[in-house]
């Protein structure tokens, strides 16, 4: 077997996703030291019994074990981290994960909408190097992990954490990387070949961003409207109403995008026809929502806003999604107290 040059992997957030992947390297053959860090429950139950994942249609759950830390200042330095933490949650990671890098450490960000990097090494937008405050406040992203050493990740795979230390996922999904500066590197070759030699489906794309506004098409709609709705993704494409509100919104992430340079190869029609075939899912704002946990607004609506400002196109129905869905979150957060 060819030897990984990653001999400490730590997965930063081991909740769904960041589960699912931290305990399929840990039952690989790959000789590397497999850390997590979580929190709460959710730690003590990994720590305990390691991660119970449920494969897609799986009788049996595979069960790994891996070191577990809510610190990690605890863990040495990591030649790869992966984070597996929402867009808004990230500014307040940023001292944890700042502890695991040493010069050469690369992260992979499994991220949902704009990325705080979205701008570094970017050829296509004619905004290079542009920062973001809103998804890096006082630019501590950019200052303390910086944008040279991430890995972009568009993960379409579903999956949710359905009690401490045990993630199920609903299907056999895939994950897309990209250097922000579209090359292959040897980085991300042999990045790529340890996910895959653990079971995760990984393609490498030239043109990131256009994998990330892809699938912002359907988040920037689905996953607010299921919030302030509570319907799962079937009950609004089966709405009139709702679903034609969801090809507005699409519109104006295409726009939006084609504005910076992204090409999207799906047309709005064809995206809402792919829709109408997808079952009774509920979004991970709608869990959120449910669970009483701040929702992810500003990488999935509130980017679409501000960079409609930036470049000229006009996004009302997103910013009315924008503002409701604003409100929401903050009374939700109110009643969980």
């Amino acid at each position: 077997m060819t030897s990984s040059p990653f001999k400490n992997i730590c997965i930063y957030g081991a909740g769904a996703l960041g589960g699912a992947i931290a305990a399929k390297l840990a039952s690989s053959s790959e000789q590397a030291q497999i850390s997590v860090v979580a929190r709460g429950a959710h730690l003590e139950a990994i720590r305990s019994g390691g991660i119970r994942l449920w494969e897609a249609e799986a009788d049996q759950p595979l069960v790994a074990q891996m070191t577990a830390t809510d610190d990690a200042g605890e863990l040495p330095p990591q030649d790869l981290v992966i984070t597996g933490l929402k867009g808004h949650q990230l500014a307040a990671a940023v001292p944890g994960i700042a502890k695991l890098l040493h010069a050469g450490t690369r992260v992979v960000m499994i991220l949902n909408g704009v990325p705080w990097w979205y701008f570094h090494r970017d050829r296509q937008s004619g905004h290079a190097e542009h920062q973001m405050e809103e998804l890096d406040p006082n630019g501590d992203l950019w200052r303390l992990i910086g944008p040279k050493r991430v890995i972009g990740c568009v993960a379409y795979q579903g999956a949710e954490v359905v009690g401490p230390g045990e993630v199920r996922l609903a299907n056999n999904g895939h994950f897309i990387l990209g250097e922000p500066s579209g090359e292959t590197t040897a980085d991300i070759e042999a990045i790529a070949a340890v996910l895959q030699r653990a079971g995760v489906k990984i393609s490498i794309s030239e043109r990131i961003r256009d994998d990330i506004w892809s699938k912002l098409m359907g988040n920037a709609a689905f996953n607010p409207i299921s919030a302030l709705t509570r319907a799962l993704m079937s009950d609004i494409m089966n709405d009139p109403a709702l679903s034609a509100m969801v090809g507005q919104v699409m519109s104006e992430v295409k726009a939006v995008a084609e504005a910076l340079g992204s090409h999207l190869a799906l047309s709005v029609e064809e995206r809402l026809g792919r829709s109408r075939q997808i079952g009774p899912v509920r979004t991970s704002m709608l869990q959120d929502l449910l669970a009483g946990k701040a929702l992810e607004i500003t990488p999935l609506v509130g980017v679409v806003v501000s960079l409609g400002k930036l470049t000229g196109v006009a996004t009302p129905v997103s910013a009315t999604i924008l503002a409701l869905v604003t409100q929401l979150d903050r009374n939700n957060l109110l009643a969980a107290g």
